[in-house]
């Protein structure tokens, strides 16, 4: 019964969710997860992720958790960064070419997949709105993406988060530009920003 305690007393301080992975890295065996869901002391969410029953289910933090190599871009990382108003109907996140995704449409997520070269540029961490820390392209990278090519959104909201970025005291117009010419989408950054400036 001891280990039970502990091991939910370690639950209790990892803001009530463990993962397989978690439980075996602090020395519990994995079979006592299985207990606590039998005695309905946790619940299973999906294969490899346990919570307490009272814990705030966050949707985002477990997409990361079931796609480690995923990187939330574009409307989702607006929506992280505060920049739009919008709440995702479908979150994005970015993976490298080659990575493998079973079941990500039926999560309600849409994928997109870039080069290695620029996979990694601008990563960056965000809680999500329940607090957990999240894998998301910083703002300069975000604002390059969501006006890159046929994948381009909505003029609507990237004039929104155009105009919210260049009224921002922490913009970094040197590292947007360049970002934007890695992306080759520097044309159509610098209109925006012409305007806006």
């Amino acid at each position: 019964m001891k280990k039970h305690e502990k091991i939910l007393n370690f639950i209790k301080s990892n803001d009530g969710f463990i993962t397989s992975a978690k439980a075996t890295e602090a020395g519990f065996q994995r079979r006592i997860l299985s207990e606590l869901v039998a005695a309905k002391q946790i619940y299973r969410i999906e294969r490899g992720i346990y919570a307490l029953p009272e814990a705030w289910e966050d949707d985002l933090y477990f997409l990361q958790y079931r796609y480690t190599k995923g990187v939330f871009s574009n409307g989702t990382a607006l929506y992280l960064h505060k920049m739009t108003d919008r709440t995702p109907i479908m979150y994005t996140m970015t993976f490298p070419h080659g990575y493998n995704t079973p079941g990500i449409k039926k999560k309600n997520i849409r994928a997109k997949y870039v080069t290695s070269e620029i996979y990694d540029l601008g990563i960056t961490e965000i809680h999500s709105p329940s607090g957990n820390l999240l894998r998301v392209y910083d703002i300069e990278r975000t604002l390059c993406d969501i006006v890159k090519g046929k994948n381009a959104f909505d003029v609507q909201l990237v004039n929104q988060a155009m105009k919210t970025y260049a009224g921002k005291k922490e913009k970094n117009i040197p590292k947007l530009m360049s970002y934007a010419e890695q992306l080759r989408v520097k044309p159509k950054v610098l209109r925006y920003m012409e305007v806006l400036l």
